[in-house]
């Protein structure tokens, strides 16, 4: 039986206004059905308004709907009506557990982002100061990826195991410890600095799949791709938080002044993380009832994850690697990857060879895009949202964001190789980076709505996958401009790679639920 709290908003609506509440602010406990059954007693005054009879049970709950659910009224569309029912919808959501969610996995991938990326930056006095060639600095930059190639299947099999905030915990834990230890392990051997940036990959494996678990365990499949937006804005507001300030810290606090500042604030975060989130909404102590119910109904989840079991079994690879659709997910991650490590790790050496800027003016060019892919990453996500909320099928949104995500940068880069100054090459770096963050309602949600049960090990798949990717992106463009001088012609290589992962996305992926388990 729904909570009495559940019919106030209806019987709102419904009823005459009720007298204000009493001095003490507790509301006034309405008159019980069987009393306003009975004929009012002859010392009742005449004239006294006659009570609206109570609402059948089952017409009562047909008729409510959560705030944030609800129809908009009749008449609500003309004056202040819609407007005030949105801005309580806005306030629900806003201030909502979910969103507090979002917002710290948000913060957990922009720490994440902004520990990797001041090598990016790094590379460039490191390279001066120990006479690294372009093919050295690649595999410099590479070493991050050498661990993160490592981890994504062992950490998406946790995920699924322990659950995302156990995991995440220990990731950004382990992350912000390498991160805060590699000036000490640079004063002692390149060896042992290679080995944190290593241990920093192998940690940062297991960020994206517990972000995953925790949108798939706290949010309705109508708010995902917002959910995952908000996310991924702060995962690319790394990029910009840690190319912009890295050069100003550096010039205060020395090459490796970032690295320790950006390891204590992992600290920090994970003990907020800890005492402030719960792993699923059942076990929140701040949740509402509202929104516990909001978020269970809107979920469509595999029995093992919403009856909060662990899934203790190995999971099927080779019938995951039977399927097309899971082929289409690692093609689109590995694309995402090599694009994404290319142009993080590549882009302010671009600007300095190509343009002749300085270190912090190549930072902030290449620091403008990732603030255009934290923006249009959400609004995507909205988007996407929507058009599965007006009907259209999950599969062909899918395929719809993720071509956007493939086509925009394959021909935004060769605006880019066109370019004849640092400001319009920006502009269509900025456009390509912008483009892709539509991906992000493509294939990352996609992981949870082929296989749920198996979202963080096909998730860990797919990123192995990007992870090879991304080494041979990285490492490649280094030999590239060694052997041809120029980064053109790599660029030229990119484009058409998106376009083939275009195509194979559109012609493999799917939306519906894939069945791994031979059930049905």
């Amino acid at each position: 039986m729904a909570p009495p709290g559940q019919l106030l908003p209806l019987i709102r609506f419904l009823l005459p206004p009720s007298p204000p509440p009493s001095v003490s602010g507790r509301r006034r406990r309405p008159t019980p059905a069987l009393c306003r059954a009975l004929p009012p007693p002859a010392w009742l005054p005449h004239g006294r308004p006659p009570q609206a009879p109570p609402l059948p049970f089952a017409l009562s709950r047909r008729l409510y709907r959560p705030p944030s659910l609800a129809p908009a009224l009749p008449g609500a569309s003309s004056g202040g009506g819609a407007e005030a029912q949105t801005r309580a919808v806005l306030a629900e959501f806003v201030t909502s557990e979910r969103v507090k969610v979002a917002a710290m996995l948000g913060l957990a991938l922009a720490l994440c982002n902004a520990d990797r990326v001041v090598m990016s930056v790094a590379i460039v006095p490191l390279s001066q100061a120990y006479g690294w060639t372009p093919s050295f600095a690649g595999v410099v930059q590479s070493s991050f990826l050498w661990g993160y190639l490592v981890s994504p299947i062992i950490g998406g099999t946790l995920v699924d195991y322990y659950g995302g905030k156990r995991v995440m915990a220990y990731g950004v834990a382990l992350w912000s410890l390498a991160t805060f230890l590699s000036p000490w392990a640079a004063s002692r051997s390149l060896w042992l600095f290679l080995s944190t940036r290593v241990l920093l990959g192998m940690a940062e494996g297991v960020a994206l799949p517990s972000m995953n678990n925790m949108v798939l365990r706290w949010f309705p499949q109508t708010e995902r791709s917002s959910a995952v937006g908000i996310a991924m804005a702060g995962f690319q507001l790394g990029n910009t938080v840690g190319l912009l300030l890295s050069p100003i810290i550096m010039s205060r606090a020395g090459i490796f002044g970032p690295f320790v500042i950006f390891g204590l604030f992992g600290f920090l975060w994970v003990l907020v993380w800890i005492s402030a989130i719960s792993g699923t909404p059942g076990e929140s102590a701040q949740i509402s009832a509202h929104e516990l119910d909001y978020i269970t109904r809107g979920q469509k989840l595999v029995k093992t994850q919403a009856g909060g079991e662990r899934l203790r079994k190995v999971p099927p690879f080779s019938k995951l690697l039977s399927k097309w659709p899971t082929w289409a997910l690692i093609s689109a991650n590995a694309m995402h990857s090599w694009g994404y490590f290319v142009i993080l790790s590549w882009m302010p050496v671009y600007f300095k060879t190509i343009y002749h800027v300085n270190l912090r003016e190549a930072a902030w060019f290449s620091a403008l895009p990732w603030v255009m892919m934290a923006v249009l990453g959400y609004v995507a996500g909205v988007v996407s949202d929507r058009l599965i909320q007006n009907g259209t099928s999950i599969t062909l949104t899918r395929k719809i964001m993720q071509t956007i995500g493939f086509l925009g940068p394959g021909v935004a880069l060769l605006g880019l190789n066109a370019a004849k100054s640092p400001i319009i090459a920006s502009a269509w770096l900025t456009i390509a980076v912008g483009l892709k963050s539509f991906g992000h309602s493509g294939f990352l949600v996609n992981l949870q709505e082929i296989a749920p049960q198996y979202a963080g090990v096909l998730h860990g798949m797919s990123n192995t996958a990007g992870t090879f990717a991304a080494i041979l992106g990285t490492v490649g463009a280094g030999f590239f401009v060694d052997r041809m001088g120029s980064f053109r012609g790599f660029l030229i290589l990119t484009s058409l790679l998106y376009l083939s992962s275009t195509l194979f996305w559109n012609i493999f992926a799917t939306g519906e639920r894939v069945d791994f388990d031979g059930t049905g």
